[in-house]
């Protein structure tokens, strides 16, 4: 479903990522591992069409999508869940999730939306900024759902979660890929991240070092070196 070939990306004179190649099958979770300066987030970036590649390929359903601005990226029906969530904290819970289906022109995924995340139907009419953090990453996933997409990347979901609300998130994760959805999870939270995952490549200095099936990567000596304190 999504490809990348031999992606290389930089700040200015500064190259970040190189040479990146990675590819995502319908219906997979595949987890994108690295400690913080790696480059997930500036890949994503990338991908999505917040920043500019400096050589090499994004396909998304066989059509590529480079140099694409975001907007027509969401149009391809690929959707992104930020790191920092990015709501509109002025706003209602529900006018968050109608943002989410504006470039569709279709808020038919709100039932939906509130059967994943009941709270949310509870809190439709608080203002977005007043929710907890767990609540505002349910908010964050929940508006990225009403675009309808095929597949959605998640960049670090758990980050600064409580684990309540980390089990919760990735239990939705779960949810998601039974109904259908291709995911892909950019994670810190490495062990849980495996654990729910079909796949995973480690990024690390700008480069993709290691791939492979989750399960085999959990009981590998130098991810759990470096990853898991084992």
């Amino acid at each position: 479903m999504l490809r990348v070939e031999d992606l290389n990306v930089s700040y200015g004179y500064l190259q970040v990522l190189w040479d990146i190649s990675f590819e995502i099958r319908r219906g997979e979770i595949v987890t994108l591992i690295g400690s913080n300066g790696a480059g997930k987030t500036t890949l994503v970036s990338a991908v999505l069409g917040f920043l500019p590649a400096k050589a090499g390929t994004v396909s998304f359903n066989g059509a590529r999508i480079e140099g694409l601005p975001a907007y027509e990226v969401v149009r391809h029906h690929l959707t992104l869940v930020p790191e920092k969530r990015e709501l509109f904290p002025k706003m209602t819970v529900q006018e968050n999730l109608i943002m989410g289906g504006y470039i569709r022109g279709d808020i038919s995924a709100l039932d939906e939306v509130y059967q994943l995340f009941p709270i949310l139907r509870e809190r439709q009419h608080q203002l977005a900024g007043t929710l907890s953090g767990g609540q505002q990453q349910m908010l964050a996933i929940g508006r990225s759902l009403m675009a309808r997409p095929e597949m959605i990347i998640l960049d670090e979901p758990s980050l600064g979660l409580s684990p309540k609300f980390v089990h919760i998130v990735l239990d939705a994760v779960q949810t998601l890929s039974s109904q259908g959805l291709t995911i892909l999870l950019v994670e810190q939270n490495v062990r849980q991240a495996l654990e729910i995952s079909h796949r995973a490549y480690i990024l690390e200095n700008g480069r993709i070092t290691r791939e492979g099936q989750a399960g085999e990567l959990l009981l590998d000596p130098l991810v759990k070196e470096a990853y898991l304190g084992m």
